[in-house]
């Protein structure tokens, strides 16, 4: 379930990287604050898990609006600086804010609940079944979101922006879309997250954070669908099968993010599609 809500997080900043050409260094802020808000929803306001979700998601989409309309008014490392301050600002918010987020000690024992009153998702096999549901509804949805005139139209601006604004298009309002849909399905992730593990903390704000969703892209292979899935599961493999060696596994990630910029310029997916010469 870690693995599923880390790919759906890692696929949601790939498809801004992808289809925008915005490397944001601040996604955590969506998924921290969806988590914050399901968690404290779920546990303070007595809401369903479903609805504990969707008020997580809401709250990622309309903090993605309003930050992305600062930050795309800058490009390249401008704006990815800008969106590391922004994130940042966030994480102060939610270490300040005690009485809602609770501080360093984060939102513990949130309930999971019983899902539109019938599944009770405090089985682990029924709350995996919810989450692998979720899961690729989402990756349903962002394939057509990529395959749709929107996501053709996103692409070309990405490309060549003089060329498309020149044809008509509104390149800001696009690029603005696509931050939107990103810091949505970032706050999906983390929805999910903090039911799954019953938990909201400063981690999930943390700059950290959006340095996963970086190395689990580009592990996997930008512009795929399939390689920030890749990228997320194999991520949460080594941080599980190398938990032992503690602050170490910082220094096995740096070498890994090297190793995949050096050698593996296209990602694991991109580069054994490319020496296949299969579909991304």
């Amino acid at each position: 379930m870690k693995a599923l809500c880390y790919a759906l997080f890692a696929s949601a900043f790939a498809f801004l990287l992808a289809y925008s050409g915005l490397l944001s260094f601040g996604h955590a802020a969506y998924f921290g604050i969806a988590s914050y808000m399901t968690a404290y929803g779920a546990k303070h306001l007595g809401f369903s898990p479903e609805l504990a979700i969707v008020a997580g998601v809401l709250v990622a989409i309309v903090l993605g609006a309003v930050l992305g309309a600062i930050a795309i008014r800058r490009q390249g490392i401008y704006f990815s600086m800008i969106t590391l301050a922004l994130a940042q600002m966030v994480y102060f918010i939610c270490l300040q804010a005690e009485g809602i987020t609770g501080g360093e000690d984060g939102i513990q024992a949130v309930p999971r609940g019983t899902l539109f009153g019938i599944f009770s998702l405090n089985d682990d096999m029924s709350l995996y079944v919810v989450v692998a549901i979720v899961f690729l509804a989402a990756m349903l949805f962002l394939y057509r979101v990529m395959n749709s005139p929107f996501g053709h139209v996103a692409r070309a601006i990405r490309g060549n922006e003089a060329r498309a604004i020149s044809l008509g298009y509104k390149a800001n309002r696009h690029k603005l879309l696509v931050f939107i849909i990103s810091a949505g399905l970032a706050g999906l992730a983390g929805s999910m997250k903090a039911i799954v593990f019953q938990l909201a903390s400063l981690n999930d704000v943390h700059w950290s954070m959006s340095g996963d969703a970086v190395l689990m892209t580009l592990v996997g292979g930008v512009g795929t669908l399939s390689g920030p899935v890749i990228g997320g599961i194999f991520v949460v493999w080594m941080q599980y099968f190398l938990a032992g060696i503690g602050s170490w596994l910082l220094i096995v990630k740096g070498a890994i993010f090297i190793l995949c910029v050096l050698l593996f310029r296209s990602g694991l997916i991109g580069t054994l599609a490319k020496r296949l010469r299969l579909p991304l």
